[in-house]
Parts: C-alpha cells; sequence; structure tokens
C-alpha cells in the first residue's frame, strides 16, 4: 500500500515537471516521422497478465516486435529522432500513464515483451510474475540489456527478497545517474 501511494504521489510529481518538455516531444515526433506519436507495446505485467505499455515511439513504423538488441541493425529502424529519445529516456515518459493505471511501478523488473517467452518462464518459476514491474529496477541499473537472461532473472529475484521503500529510492537515484551520465542507455 506504502509503495502504491509512493507512485501515485512520483508520477503526479514527474507530470507536473515533464508536462511541457512532454509536448514539446509530441510535437518533434509527429514532426519528424509519419505513425502515431506513442507505440503502445504489448508487455507482461504482474502475475503475467498482458497490458499495453506506451512509449514515445522511437522506430520506424513496421519494426518487428522484437527486443531491440534483437534486431539485425536497430539503427536502420530508429526515426530521426529516435536516437535521441533513447540514449535520453525520455522515450519512457509515457510510462507514467502505467504507473498511475497501476500496471507499473517505478520500482520493479522491467516488464518483459509478450513474446520473450524464456525470460517469462524463469520469472515464473521464480516468483518474480508476482511483481508490479517497474518503470526501472535492480537488472535495469545493473546491466540493462547486455545482461543475459539469467543473470536478470537472478538480479530481479534479489530485488524481490530486498525489496523496500530504501531500496527503491536507491534504484530511481541511481537509474537518474545513469540517465544523465547516458551509461547503459540503448541507442
Amino acid at each position: 500500500m506504502m509503495k502504491r501511494a509512493f507512485d501515485l504521489f512520483l508520477a503526479g510529481f514527474a507530470v507536473m515537471i515533464f508536462a511541457i518538455p512532454g509536448l514539446m516531444l509530441v510535437v518533434l515526433v509527429k514532426l519528424t516521422s509519419r505513425g502515431p506519436i506513442l507505440y503502445w507495446s504489448d508487455r507482461v505485467g504482474r502475475n503475467n497478465v498482458i497490458f499495453k505499455m506506451p512509449k514515445f515511439r522511437s522506430m520506424r513504423v513496421g519494426t518487428p516486435a522484437v527486443a531491440t538488441h534483437l534486431l539485425p541493425d536497430p539503427h536502420t529502424y530508429l526515426t530521426p529522432v529516435g536516437s535521441f529519445l533513447r540514449k535520453s529516456s525520455l522515450d519512457e515518459l509515457p510510462q507514467l500513464w502505467s504507473i498511475i493505471k497501476g500496471d507499473m511501478s517505478f520500482v520493479g523488473p522491467r516488464p518483459a515483451l509478450f513474446n520473450q517467452h524464456d525470460l517469462i518462464a524463469l520469472r515464473t518459476q521464480s516468483g518474480v510474475h508476482e511483481l508490479v514491474p517497474g518503470l526501472t529496477g535492480w537488472a535495469q541499473i545493473n546491466g540493462r540489456d547486455e545482461l543475459p537472461i539469467s543473470k536478470k532473472v537472478a538480479l530481479d529475484v534479489e530485488y524481490l527478497q530486498r525489496r523496500s521503500v530504501l531500496l527503491d529510492i536507491k534504484i530511481i537515484f541511481m537509474t537518474a545517474m545513469r540517465v544523465i551520465m547516458r551509461s547503459g542507455v540503448a541507442h
């Protein structure tokens, strides 16, 4: 209950801070590529329930729905502002909606794509599927997409066992530092 209140408070604060920059990004995405402003991705939520997760669209319309690191040449799929959105992590801003709605939390395991069956199976086997997925998480700040799935799940399990408000605050702070320094951010 306290985690949900923390999420709602922080999301409300973030919406106020990012309202104007968010509107500027809406215009930027619309002016630089055809297609919708938001990309709604089918993601795996708590207890393996599928939900729609929004992001500012950074990839061209028609890009295969797979993890970016699995694309043959991801740069060829980026929109003119896609690289900037990803490096700055501003493509993630619409996920504040998912946090307000309750599909996501600020901190938890990153929601798997609906077709990442190996990741979903390992998380289910280890009980991680019972957590609300997060905008950021312990695995995110310890390697992100560079991690093999088994290591990612091991970090998710570690978070499951150690979770607390203080750990969430630490993860949020470390995420902010990584975004500012652009370390481990997808291109």
